[in-house]
């Protein structure tokens, strides 16, 4: 009696861990990914913080792209749009970048301070932390410049 139940638990153990297993591989996978898209971008990151205390100086806007690294649509938006030569260049030149981590406190701040949720998100900000505009999620980088520059 004892032996099956023993053999009973093992094999329910076996069946809970299994996709816990998964679903962490999964996570870790995705993960990779997306820190590989992000660097892959080519831009110049700052925190907030330090984009706010650059804004003013440099006579810039603040783009802030809130995502989650193992997202998906944010590692297409990686790949397709920050990705892009034009957008890179773009950005790089005439703008302040700052990517905020969905689940970090700096990114869970700044959505409710912007009362927002999600992800990605994107938001051009001026040098107080004043929105401009709220950005569509585009994923063709033409659409996306013409965007930045209404």
């Amino acid at each position: 009696m004892q032996k099956f139940f023993s053999r009973r638990i093992f094999r329910w153990s076996l069946y809970a861990a299994i996709p816990l297993f998964v679903y962490f591989v999964n996570v870790e996978v995705q993960s990779y990914l997306g820190r590989k898209a992000v660097e892959a971008t080519g831009l110049h990151r700052l925190s907030l913080d330090e984009a706010l205390a650059k804004a003013a100086d440099e006579n810039k806007l603040i783009i802030v792209e809130v995502s989650a690294i193992w997202c998906s649509n944010c590692r297409r938006l990686d790949k397709q749009v920050f990705g892009d030569e034009t957008v890179r260049r773009t950005i790089n030149e005439k703008y302040l970048f700052v990517r905020l981590e969905y689940e970090s406190p700096d990114g869970t701040a700044f959505l409710e301070k912007y009362q927002s949720e999600g992800f990605p998100n994107l938001w051009l900000l001026d040098a107080k932390g004043d929105v401009v505009s709220k950005l569509d999620v585009v994923y063709d980088p033409a659409a996306f410049i013409r965007q930045l520059s209404k």
